[in-house]
């Protein structure tokens, strides 16, 4: 906490310069008395910055909680009454904290937070504007839109020229002057000190310098902090009314404020964390319970509710604050200021102050900001604006419900659109329609999941996949069983659903299975056929594979199976024909053997696949970096192997005619070698099987090359293969 106490030190000083008049302020718009903003300020600094894990966030006196605070001090009678509340307020926070209720901060839309944060921004600017030219009436409104005396921010504007003071406006500009080329300058006389602790200083030096040389442009009491005098300490505490707390007034008081300061808190916690150039996180819950305690404590001598305080936080880390030392500081110069430095923090200019907080909303509300949010598009930029405009024209918490509000709405909408995703696929036994269900199912998408499921045709095939769901909400696992028990069975619907865990109360059910009977089997062309393999190989490479119901497929093809082709593919262990065509038990005949090469086995297999079996496709499939090819490239020959390389020899030597010499290393030669020794492999079956030769001259079977591409999984088909004399052999 002390490595950075050249930045923290005076950062805190800074802070303590715009809190100590924030401090008065609202405790004199509350109602209270004018120091019980001092102490609430004291404990937030000091007590609430030790316990909590924030390094940026600063505690104190909040005006989103003025009203609050008025109408707590007049319901319950006396000021000792109200600080009883306070005091168990700050019990229920604690309480809060340890039952871990600060996840509620993870649930505010971003949008929000960076709303709250310019509007913040806007609100600093049109309220200090009036200081920084001299108008200095009614300070403790400030931060509120409606004022008490029937002004409000806009028409406090229009009064300036009434209240002007060229004195004011003076030091406003060389502050300003200063701020923009003392940050801006490379080398800095005295950079240990912040650009806000120059422009304190060099306020009440020209306030100074216009006393004795210039008087009409002095500024008087009115224009500069002032802090009250102690003239004795039972004036400065209060202490709660304990006999009052059977009172449900109090508890409803307290609860009430309670409410209020933990939102606050974990809305400005959050969005410190979102200026902080470190991005570091500090614990919710833990700053519940720092608050909780600064509250219980606060309430018990005398000092008003606290939270943490988005103005003090972003001058706190605009000034260069890199630890909580800067907030424990801050409150530690509170508590000795009106005791030590009353005399010399009254010469400080309000003008000077507030050009400190105009800057600073500037860089909460810069331009920038609400480009990217609108570049995000229209759901990202409304409760953006509405954010802004509700805080600015209400307060923080009712603006953020506002933002809140409208963030939902765009949220329900998004949820009724886009909670699933729902695919058509065409499968072996027709088309199947396909819903995925997402991570999360809560009820929000109840409505959109109802209408998509009694919108589907009669007799259609529905997969309903909930695999990938942690969490489905009661209200949707109603919606299934309707669909499951009612609406699918009086549609003629076949359900598969799957991936429900047993904490669902409702188990899996499956009516249909991606196998084809003998019918369906004998009804597709070869095209067809063709046409499944292509697209399973699509879904293999983009890695969206269908569900196989692997368990499922085993009882039913148990007592047999009806295949769509036969393939016959090398037995390299990257060319599983099930796996890149993605397909079912039963769906293939896979017949493998080095090379692609032809024998009189599997001749007879593939026969014996075509008449017995009812397979309409016959697939030869070749492969790149295939083994056996490469072998007979380099012409190995020992024990059984010359079987094989024997009849690949052909594919070379036609190769050779084509390329000379031959480049064995040579990608593009090798899978010429490759596609040449499959079109051989085709004429040899053709050639060698009039059966086969006989089929395909009668449109009854087909018979295709293919080629694999082991680096990037996609198969290449080619024109197929007529007997020698019925047409042109290509591949």
């Amino acid at each position: 906490m002390f490595s950075k106490i050249k930045n923290d030190l005076p950062s805190g000083l800074v802070v303590f310069l715009v809190a100590l008049p924030l401090c008065l302020g609202v405790a004199l718009a509350s109602g209270a008395p004018l120091l019980s903003g001092v102490i609430s300020g004291v404990i937030g600094g000091v007590i609430v910055g030790i316990l909590s894990h924030s390094n940026t966030s600063v505690s104190g006196p909040a005006a989103g909680l003025v009203t609050l605070v008025l109408a707590a001090i007049a319901g319950l009678g006396d000021y000792h009454t109200f600080l009883l509340a306070v005091f168990l307020a700050g019990l229920i926070q604690i309480t809060i904290g340890f039952l871990r209720g600060g996840f509620i901060a993870n649930y505010i839309p971003s949008n929000v937070i960076q709303g709250l944060l310019a509007s913040i921004g806007i609100i600093l600017i049109l309220k200090q504007i009036p200081h920084a030219v001299g108008f200095d009436v009614d300070p403790e409104e400030d931060f509120i839109f409606f004022q008490k005396d029937g002004e409000n921010t806009f028409s406090e504007l229009f009064n300036i020229i009434n209240f002007f003071s060229w004195g004011a406006v003076l030091i406003a500009v060389s502050s300003l002057a200063l701020i923009f080329t003392y940050d801006r300058a490379k080398w800095k006389l005295l950079k240990f000190l912040p650009s806000p602790v120059l422009v304190i200083l060099l306020g009440v030096f020209l306030n100074g310098i216009f006393q004795i040389y210039f008087p009409g442009l002095y500024l008087s009491e009115k224009h500069l902090v002032s802090i009250p005098n102690i003239k004795n300490w039972e004036s400065v505490f209060f202490f709660p009314n304990f006999s009052a707390i059977t009172d449900t007034k109090v508890w409803y008081f307290a609860f009430t404020i309670a409410a209020f300061a933990t939102l606050e808190t974990l809305l400005n916690l959050d969005a410190v964390e979102r200026i902080d150039p470190h991005k570091r996180l500090a614990s919710p819950n833990r700053e519940l319970v720092a608050q909780g305690i600064g509250n219980s404590l606060s309430g018990l001598i005398g000092g008003l509710p606290i939270t943490s305080v988005i103005v003090r936080s972003s001058v706190n880390i605009y000034a260069g604050a890199e630890s909580k030392l800067s907030t424990i500081f801050h409150g530690i110069l509170l508590s000795i200021s009106v005791i030590f430095f009353g005399s010399f923090l009254n010469l400080i200019p309000l003008s000077s102050l507030a050009v400190i907080l105009i800057v600073t909303g500037f860089k909460l509300t810069n331009l920038s900001l609400y480009k990217s949010i609108y570049n995000k598009g229209i759901y990202q930029f409304l409760p953006f604006i509405a954010t802004i405009i509700a805080i600015t024209f209400t307060d923080l918490l009712t603006g953020v419900l506002i933002g809140l509000s409208i963030s939902f709405i765009f949220i329900l909408k998004n949820n009724y659109k886009n909670p699933f995703s729902v695919e058509t696929e065409t499968l072996n036994i027709g088309e199947t329609i396909r819903i995925e269900l997402p991570n999360q199912v809560s009820f929000l998408n109840r409505a959109s999941i109802k209408d998509t499921l009694w919108a589907l045709p009669e007799n259609s095939k529905l997969i309903v996949d909930a695999s990938n769901c942690n969490f489905i909400d009661h209200d949707i696992l109603e919606v299934l069983e309707e669909f499951k028990t009612v609406v699918s069975v009086e549609k003629k619907i076949q359900l598969n659903l799957i991936g429900l865990k047993d904490s669902y109360e409702l188990s899996d059910q499956v009516q249909f299975v991606n196998i084809l009977d003998k019918e369906a089997q004998q009804k597709l062309t070869p095209d067809e056929i063709l046409d499944f393999l292509k697209r399973g190989n699509e879904r293999f490479v983009k890695g969206k594979w269908s569900e196989k119901y692997f368990k499922h497929q085993v009882n039913a093809t148990a007592f047999g199976q009806n295949p769509i082709a036969v393939v016959l593919s090398c037995i390299d262990s990257r060319t599983s024909p099930e796996i890149i065509f993605d397909a079912g038990l039963g769906d293939i005949i896979s017949i493998r053997i080095a090379g692609n090469i032809v024998n009189e086995e599997i001749l007879g297999s593939l026969e014996l696949s075509c008449d017995k079996i009812g397979t309409k496709l016959i697939v030869v499939l070749g492969h790149s970096n295939c083994g056996a090819v490469s072998s007979a490239l380099y012409a190995l020959r020992e024990g059984n192997i010359a079987s094989i390389t024997n009849k690949i020899q052909k594919a070379i030597d036609e190769s050779e005619k084509i390329i000379h010499p031959i480049q064995k290393e040579n990608e593009h030669i090798f899978n010429h070698v490759v596609k040449a020794n499959v079109k051989n492999s085709i004429q040899e079956i053709l050639t060698k099987s009039p059966f086969l030769s006989g089929k395909v001259n009668s449109k009854e079977i087909k018979i295709v090359s293919g080629f694999y591409d082991t680096s990037s999984g996609e198969v290449q088909f080619f024109k197929s293969i007529e007997p020698v004399g019925k047409g042109k052999n290509l591949i």
